[in-house]
Order: C-alpha cells, then structure tokens, then sequence
C-alpha cells in the first residue's frame, strides 16, 4: 500500500508525533483536521498527515491556532494560488517582525540583568570584605 493510501490510526498519529490522542482531538475540534470514519473509529489519511505537520511546525514558530486556520483555508498542496502565497507571506513577515522585536526585548533585559549581576556581585564582594575585617 503506498503512503497516500495508508490511514493511521489516532493512536498511530499521536505516537508518530509525540502528542496524545487529545491533541489531535483539539486540532480537530478548532477545524484543523478532519479526519475519516472507519465504522466509528477516526481514521488520518495522508493529506491529515501533512496539514499535521503543518500545523506543528507552524505552533514551534509560534502562529496562533487562528493564523494556522487561515493559511490552512487557502492551502492546496496540489493547486498552489496566489492567494495562498500572499497571505503564508504576510503571516511570516508579521512573525518575523514580532520575533524581532522580542529580540530586541530579550537583548535590553539581559543587559539590565548583567549590570544587576555586576552591582550585586560588588555589593557582596563588599560586605565578605567588611565581615573579614
């Protein structure tokens, strides 16, 4: 059976992502898979595999459920358009822009941070000083 026709299971899914059953669950309920039934048990076919991997790579960068929802609305694999690319293009500019800021953030506090280090580790330095005498 090649890899398009193969269907996993949500046990299967879960383990080969490291998630639990609820996670894909919770994908599923905010319109982010949809999976097929087999009798009463949901089953992920290929395509559910790759919005997956979609959707966790766009969660590790950081995208909201809802940004992920939008680009997903407008994904074709199969058909790429403009639109698409257009809006996948905006998410990450605005991504960038907001990791960038956070950068800039991170850099002003840890400078903060190192210079509270140095004053503390003078006035400490001090006061070992002064109890020595």
């Amino acid at each position: 059976m090649s890899d398009k026709n193969k269907l996993y299971s949500v046990s299967e899914l879960a383990k080969e992502f490291s998630l639990t059953p609820q996670a894909l669950r919770f994908y599923e309920e905010k319109g982010l898979l949809t999976p097929q039934r087999a009798g009463t048990a949901r089953v992920f076919d290929y395509r559910d595999r790759a919005r997956l991997l979609l959707i966790l790579k766009f969660r590790r960068l950081g995208f909201s459920l809802e940004e992920i929802r939008e680009y997903l609305a407008h994904y074709r694999p199969a058909e790429p358009n403009a639109e698409q690319y257009r809006d996948g293009l905006a998410k990450i500019r605005r991504r960038i822009d907001a990791l960038e800021q956070m950068r800039v953030e991170v850099d002003e506090a840890l400078t903060e941070l190192r210079a509270m280090e140095e004053d503390a580790e003078g006035r400490l330095q001090a006061c070992e000083r002064g109890a020595s005498d």
